[in-house]
């Protein structure tokens, strides 16, 4: 499909995983369906939840894939290939424990950098060229590499608040990507948030 651009959030489906870390993709593109008014439909044929906008003239495509993380890149393949989305005109969002809480990160393209979820993408799309917006999670505060049952938590406390602020940062940045490009929102956007209540971003 022509001028069509699909922004996909990881995470897992289900209540037992709604509002924990690994669900930052999730959280950021639901909402933005809520802010541009898409409506989700679930599409057993791709195993995702998809919601469709029509937005200065493009078509934008926000899906969530219901495979669980590790498998990902099956239900994105399969969006894809139907709607002949160029990789060029993908966006996947997904949490980045390696990169500090209160951070965002977008690029064009690169290494999963350990995360299953681009790492099952990469593999199905037989392509790292596509756009990443990673979302700082941080690490607990030993630093241990095994962090199953942190990023499988809820954010709690003050989080939630910076949290807010970043799904709303991210949110503009992805924004930015569709109407000017990757270049453009890289250098307006990448970097720390600003906490509620500062000036910046």
């Amino acid at each position: 499909m022509e001028n069509c651009y699909l922004i996909a959030g990881l995470g897992n489906p289900g209540a037992k995983y709604a509002g924990t870390r690994h669900n930052a993709g999730f959280d950021l593109v639901e909402r933005l369906a809520k802010q541009w008014r898409g409506d989700w439909r679930m599409e057993k044929k791709f195993q995702a939840r998809v919601a469709r906008v029509e937005r200065d003239g493009r078509t934008i495509l926000l899906a969530q894939p219901q495979t669980y993380m590790n498998a990902s890149g099956e239900a994105l393949a399969a969006v894809t290939s139907f709607y002949r989305v160029a990789t060029e005109r993908l966006l996947v969002a997904v949490d980045d424990a390696d990169l500090p809480m209160g951070h965002i990160r977008l690029r064009g393209s690169g290494s999963s950098g350990g995360h299953h979820g681009l790492e099952s993408i990469e593999a199905h799309l037989a392509t790292r060229e596509f756009a990443r917006l990673r979302i700082g999670i941080g690490r607990t505060a030993d630093g241990v590499r095994e962090i199953t049952g942190y990023v499988l938590a809820p954010f709690a406390g003050a989080e939630l608040d910076l949290m807010e602020t970043v799904y709303s940062t991210a949110g503009r940045q992805v924004e930015r990507w569709l109407d000017a490009g990757i270049g453009v929102a890289m250098s307006q956007f990448n970097g720390a948030v600003k906490a509620p209540g500062t000036k910046g971003n």
